[in-house]
Formats: structure tokens, sequence, C-alpha cells
């Protein structure tokens, strides 16, 4: 299992607008093979700042079977234009303890 960890930063006075758009987008990233899970969290401290993770099977199922959907020109679609700065997408694989 692959986590991606993304910390996504609103433009002020668009988080209600961009809540909003990604209850619709969350439905097109779940219908990817190799998708597990998603969350989204809100920061308490700083506004506008979130924390998307989201759970794959490989780092290919979203690296290459996401990010060459037509499912991911939709995500752009109604996503990308509320970020500033636009996010760094890190992936983390889980070590046994």
């Amino acid at each position: 299992m692959i986590l991606e960890a993304v910390m996504l930063y609103v433009k002020p006075g668009l988080e209600s607008d961009f809540e909003a758009s990604f209850k619709k987008a969350s439905n097109l990233i779940s219908l990817i093979d190799g998708y597990l899970s998603h969350e989204l969290h809100r920061c308490i401290e700083v506004q506008g700042k979130y924390l998307l993770l989201v759970r794959w099977e490989s780092l290919e199922s979203h690296t290459v079977g996401f990010r060459s959907s037509a499912e991911f020109q939709d995500w752009k679609k109604l996503l990308h234009h509320f970020y500033d700065p636009f996010p760094i997408v890190e992936h983390f694989k889980e070590i046994e303890i």
C-alpha cells in the first residue's frame, strides 16, 4: 500500500467552494483501479490549509493509472484552480515496526 500525502493551500475566501468541488471530485478518484481510500482534513491553525491523504495499491495506480485517466482531467478542472501555491505530491510506504 502506498500513501499519497499532499498539503493543499486554497486561495483565501474560496474554502467553501473548494470543499464543495472536492466532494464532486471524490467520486472521480474512487473509480480508478488501485484506489483504496482517501480523506481530506482542514487545518485548525491555518485558514485555507488542507491535508489530502490517498491510499493506493501501488505507486503506478496513482502516477500512471489516475494521472493518465479521463477522470484526472475532470479532477484537474474541478480543483487545480483553487491552489496557491500549487501542491507538492509525495508518496510514502509504511515501515513494518
